[in-house]
């Protein structure tokens, strides 16, 4: 992410607010600016080095010279400035030349420009790039993940996934791909990958943990407020897409839920903390979706997003009535499973079993699941901790309490560390 990238090794140490601000450019701005920049040339690489000189400068010269009225447009006046002299250089010019590169226009002084994100998304997207680096691509360009991230997220090492996507962004610049919105014909083919990127926002940060993060909190809640201004921008964008309208309800649910700096598990939080506008915002996102689906033109079946918002919607409702349906998620958990039934989605059914059928019943499942994918389950912290939770409720401490331990050694996030050690000191007792 660009708060990451801004280690320019300065002359001199920054101080707080000129780095603060800086900071704050990067995590709301970074994809708006990188997108901005590589519009006019189809160049990501180009684009992502002048950003970072940009940030550099920032670093250097805002202690001294005061935080600008505008710090996005400064830093885009900056990057677009570093952009032409790059151009202009003898490399350029015995390989490319200027002529027919559309100059975006800009407006540095008071930061409006154009937001580009979308065009940038699609483009990713283009059937030319290579469809299992589509998704990391936008993941890196447009929400500022590190090839570190993304490469544990799709369990690839992280050199790997850095040289998959330099190969991509390579290939869009020398294919000279338009960054623009392309023709429906053409949508449908790129809107998976694309659905899937801003998902990804939602649920990465929660895998990786704070380590990266220099703040108390883990930065989930600033993804998901990203992830959710992306994902009504794709759905506002195509109108009549329900998977796009799920996807974002799916996301306002999610930011409903304020973090604090204890971690606390949805079904122990109080309700009255959530927020009821985002919550009603996400109820007419999905009842939209629903709409869509069962009208003309749709499919009549609810499609991953869909379901994965509505479980979320049974889970907001324990606000109104005071209880959470747990019937209900184990018929929507089980309707998931047949779309989408990804590691984390069948741990998760599993807790629901848990508190259906019992804990034998959750155990059963457990078992079913780690004997198919052994080493996936011996590395996934959710797999052990609903584990010791069904072995706990089975009358099993010792083996829910080295469950918990397990747990512990794959936890990154401090919150969530303490959490699980109050509960090995409960089992234990």
């Amino acid at each position: 992410m660009g708060a990451e990238q801004l280690t320019p090794g300065p002359l001199r140490e920054p101080d707080g607010d000129a780095r603060a601000a800086a900071e704050l450019a990067a995590r709301a701005s970074y994809g708006r600016l990188l997108a901005t920049l590589a519009a006019g040339t189809g160049d990501l690489l180009l684009a992502e080095d002048a950003l970072a000189d940009a940030f550099e400068q920032a670093l250097r010269r805002w202690p001294e010279d005061g935080v600008p009225a505008s710090p996005e447009g400064w830093l885009l006046t900056v990057a677009r400035n570093r952009q032409r002299d790059e151009w202009k250089s003898a490399r350029h010019r015995l390989n490319a030349t200027l002529e027919g590169i559309e100059v975006p226009v800009m407006d540095a002084a008071d930061g409006g420009f154009p937001d580009q994100r979308l065009s940038l998304l699609l483009t990713c997207a283009h059937p030319a790039i290579a469809e299992d680096i589509r998704t990391p691509l936008m993941l890196q360009t447009v929400l500022g993940f590190e090839a570190a991230q993304i490469g544990e997220a799709f369990a690839v090492p992280a050199a790997t996934m850095a040289q998959r996507l330099v190969r991509a962004k390579r290939r869009i610049r020398d294919a000279r791909f338009p960054f623009e919105l392309p023709g429906p014909e053409h949508l449908a083919s790129r809107l998976p990958s694309v659905l899937e990127a801003v998902y990804g926002c939602l649920s990465i940060p929660a895998l990786i943990g704070a380590e990266n993060s220099d703040e108390a909190l883990p930065a989930t809640r600033p993804m998901v407020a990203e992830g959710l201004y992306l994902a009504e921008v794709v759905a506002g964008s195509l109108g009549d897409d329900a998977e796009a309208w799920s996807l974002a309800a799916l996301a306002a649910f999610l930011a409903s839920r304020p973090t604090g700096p204890a971690y606390v598990p949805l079904e122990e939080q109080d309700t009255g903390a959530w927020n009821p506008t985002l919550i009603r915002r996400a109820g007419e996102y999905l009842r939209k979706a629903s709409a869509l689906t069962a009208g003309a033109g749709g499919s009549g079946t609810p499609g991953r997003f869909q379901l994965e918002a509505a479980i979320q919607a049974v889970h907001a409702d324990r606000a109104r009535t005071g209880r959470t349906e747990w019937t209900v998620l184990a018929t929507l958990y089980a309707a998931l499973m047949l779309l989408a039934p990804t590691l984390g989605a069948q741990v998760a059914e599993a807790a629901v079993i848990r508190r259906t059928d019992g804990p034998l019943a959750a155990l059963r499942r457990l078992d079913r699941l780690s004997a198919g994918h052994p080493r996936e389950c011996e590395r996934f912290q959710p797999y052990a901790v609903v584990r010791a939770d069904a072995l706990r409720g089975a009358g099993h401490p010792e083996a829910a309490a080295e469950c918990l331990e397990h747990a512990l050694r794959l936890t990154r996030d401090d919150a969530v560390r303490d959490y699980l050690r109050a509960q090995l000191d409960a089992v234990r007792r």
